[in-house]
């Protein structure tokens, strides 16, 4: 690939995001938008009115969104956001941070190396639209060069200050999150433990059994246990409740009573009314311990069991409760909102089994995806343009139009991935759920995962080690040719790669901002249906799952290409800006957060950013070596072993506060709460705040005695459901 190619796919990129840009400036303003664009706003203030629909500022576009989104603070962000939010930012931030550094120094240090080895500055030569891009790789230094002093500089400043930055980034995560476990409300998950695997008994339902247990074993500290249910009447009920409130809730019911006929809601029966007492006549048979005994045979073996203290919930959640492990398995609850309730009725014994079968799945998935990667690469190196015109005779002569040729080795390819790419996050989405995962954060930080390791090995190794689907089995066949591998391929995907950047990257956070999934479904809402508009309809939560590993995908190939091919770094630090203004930006107005992890994804983070500099480490090594520069290759192995060194450090530092609460802070939480006499308000509370049912949950909510702060735990992650906190509908 020539200069000139990589200036056309910068060129139409470029293009696309201005315009993208310019009709969302637009498009934010139109009323009839509002609940696309400022759905948290709506959600969390509801705002009456629309504005004068004839002012004629509402088609002229500006930047105000982007002023708002770089003024925000941190605080600010937490506040409307929570911590994931701010974890989120600050690998942003960090990245931006540590590639302004490699910026700096690869641009001004390594690059006129590499392009100068071969005598390019001299002025008889050739255009540089027709340069190679390989001219500015490290693939075009000179075998043994005494310049190589250089890149291996370059590369310790890199990882120096990676580290460093690392290093900082989680402190005040750490940090950040012991705060939210010590400045929050009292939160029910912590005096919860989720008990799986109950044994079953032909005497005792397993209700009975958890209460026979933990009052047996923690006596001074139980308090009560909620039993996790199946199917029931009432999940029927619920369901039929909510699709008679989703039809309705928009319509005049003055209109119903005089157009329906008395079999519908409406009527003069009153349907709704009806279903009302058969709702009280199901739950005036309900206790608030368990469902009619008719139901018991419903009764899952899984449960909440709730302690008087912190410290108590957290020692039952971490010993081994019984000499078979499969039984009586405890763990820490998630938050009420948290809790994925589908999956707590799955076995435990079967969680085993479904992680091996998804673990075989995602890589059956990942050899599948061999196939369309493949069909890339063929098309980067105009492989398939030959193969196109013997083909297809009419395409041979618009495929020797230099432009057209442009675009179908430039830029046509990264498109081709991307697309095929975004089947990947609702797969892994997919697989995650069928793992068993017991909350909503677990499920995405699983499926954030696959993506992540999906994105490593098909993303960049097989277009890196790319050829044939056999040759790219057999490139890794021996362990010790990894890094000559690597060393020989990484260079020459450089282009690849960068235009990759411009189109997976500056494009999909001009797609992010736009929203036009949930643009459509407002238009087809709005305008086909004749509903009128419902922020929480359109009420989403952040895809974690799918723009962690988008960051740390760029990551990688920053760290990776900073010496390979500095010139990739001023498109990765555009798209990181551009990226600090639009998620800020959807932060502030769009995604409404239901659950908080308190930054749990930040140790994916860090291990996959030392992956990155361990990969580009290992990768100079080869080149080092392949470029016979025994100097280099020897100073890099002490920085490969420093670096693991770091973060062996992080680990033992940090990682701990990620999966485990401290029993100081718990204890002292405890003490405070009893200074304050506030333990018997929080034992009311926690009492009712993980119960499954919403119907319930309501009728104990308007219980004065049972001061229920419990809400709805649905398992739509779009909060499409029946809100069930209005008392209307029950009027």
């Amino acid at each position: 690939m020539e200069v000139g190619d990589l200036l056309t796919s910068a060129g139409i990129n470029i293009a696309i995001c201005v315009v993208l840009l310019t009709l969302y400036s637009i498009l934010r303003k139109q009323p009839g938008n509002a609940c696309v664009y400022f759905t948290r706003k709506l959600v969390s203030e509801p705002i009456k009115g629309s504005g004068d629909p004839s002012c004629l500022t509402r088609f002229v576009p500006s930047a105000s969104w982007i002023a708002r989104a770089w003024q925000a603070t941190d605080e600010e962000i937490l506040a409307v956001a929570g911590v994931d939010a701010v974890v989120f930012m600050r690998i942003v931030v960090f990245s931006i941070r540590v590639f302004i550094i490699a910026a700096i120094i690869c641009l001004f240090l390594v690059l006129p190396v590499n392009y100068n080895e071969q005598g390019k500055w001299c002025p008889h030569h050739k255009d540089f639209h027709a340069e190679p891009l390989e001219a500015f790789t490290i693939a075009n230094v000179k075998l043994g060069s005494k310049w190589f002093w250089a890149h291996c500089l370059a590369l310790y400043l890199i990882s120096c200050s990676a580290c460093a930055l690392l290093y900082y980034e989680y402190k005040s995560i750490t940090q950040m999150r012991l705060a939210h476990i010590t400045g929050s409300p009292p939160n029910p998950s912590h005096f919860t433990v989720l008990v799986r695997g109950v044994p079953g008994s032909p005497v005792n339902s397993y209700s009975e059994s958890v209460e026979q247990f933990f009052s047996t074993y923690y006596a001074e500290s139980y308090l009560s246990h909620q039993i996790v249910y199946g199917a029931c009447t009432i999940d029927k009920l619920v369901k039929d409740a909510e699709k008679i409130y989703r039809m309705l809730k928009t319509i005049n019911p003055r209109s119903l009573d005089s157009s329906l006929p008395s079999c519908l809601p409406g009527g003069t029966t009153h349907s709704f009314m009806v279903l009302n007492q058969k709702a009280d006549r199901v739950l005036s048979s309900t206790s608030i311990d368990g469902l009619h005994p008719s139901q018991s045979k419903k009764e899952c073996p899984a449960a909440f069991v709730f302690f008087k203290t912190r410290y108590a919930a957290l020692v039952a959640a971490q010993v081994l409760q019984s000499s078979n492990p499969m039984l009586w398995v405890t763990e820490l609850a998630p938050e009420p909102h948290d809790v994925y309730w589908s999956n707590l009725s799955i076995p435990y014994k079967q969680v085993w089994f479904r992680k091996i079968t998804t673990l075989i799945a995602s890589v059956v998935f990942m050899l599948v995806f061999l196939v369309p990667v493949t069909f890339v690469q063929g098309l980067t190196q105009g492989v398939q343009l030959g193969q196109l015109s013997y083909g297809l005779p009419f395409l041979k002569e618009i495929l020797k139009q230099k432009f057209i040729e442009r675009v179908v080795t430039g830029y046509l390819p990264s498109v081709i991935l991307m697309l095929f790419l975004y089947t990947v996050p609702p797969t892994m989405m997919l697989f995650s759920a069928m793992e068993g995962t017991v909350s909503r954060s677990q499920r995405k930080r699983s499926a954030c995962i696959k993506v992540l390791y999906f994105m490593i090995w098909n993303v960049f190794f097989v277009n890196v080690l790319s050829g044939s689907i056999i040759n790219q089995l057999s490139a890794v066949s021996r362990f010790t040719d990894i890094p000559i591998q690597l060393a020989q391929a990484v260079p020459s995907q450089a282009t690849f790669f960068t235009t990759y950047v411009l189109s997976s990257g500056w494009a999909s956070l001009s797609c992010e901002i736009m929203q036009p999934f949930p643009l459509f479904y407002n238009f087809f809402r709005k305008y086909i249906l004749r509903k009128d508009e419902d922020p929480s309809d359109c009420a989403l939560t952040f895809p974690h799952h799918t723009e962690i590993p988008r960051l740390l995908q760029f990551i990688l190939l920053g760290f990776t290409y900073s010496i390979m091919a500095p010139s990739i770094l001023p498109f990765l630090l555009v798209f990181f800006f551009l990226a600090f203004l639009v998620y800020r930006n959807q932060f502030l107005n769009v995604y409404v957060p239901k659950y908080e992890s308190g930054g749990e994804f930040w140790p994916i983070v860090h291990n996959a950013t030392i992956f990155s500099l361990l990969l580009a480490q290992v990768i100079a090594l080869g080149v080092f070596g392949l470029k016979r520069s025994p100097v280099a290759s020897g100073f890099v192995i002490p920085l490969i072993v420093l670096t693991l060194l770091f973060n062996e450090y992080c680990r033992q530092r940090f990682s701990p506060v990620f999966k485990r609460r401290p029993a100081q802070i718990l204890i002292e939480m405890d003490q405070q709460d009893e200074q304050l006499g506030r333990k018997q308000e929080i034992q009311n509370q926690i009492r009712s705040a993980y119960f499954q049912n919403p119907i319930i949950s309501f009728q104990l909510s308007t219980d004065p005695k049972s001061r229920n702060t419990s809400h709805h735990h649905g398992d739509e992650e779009s909060n499409c459901g029946l809100d069930l906190s209005k008392p209307s509908m029950y009027a």
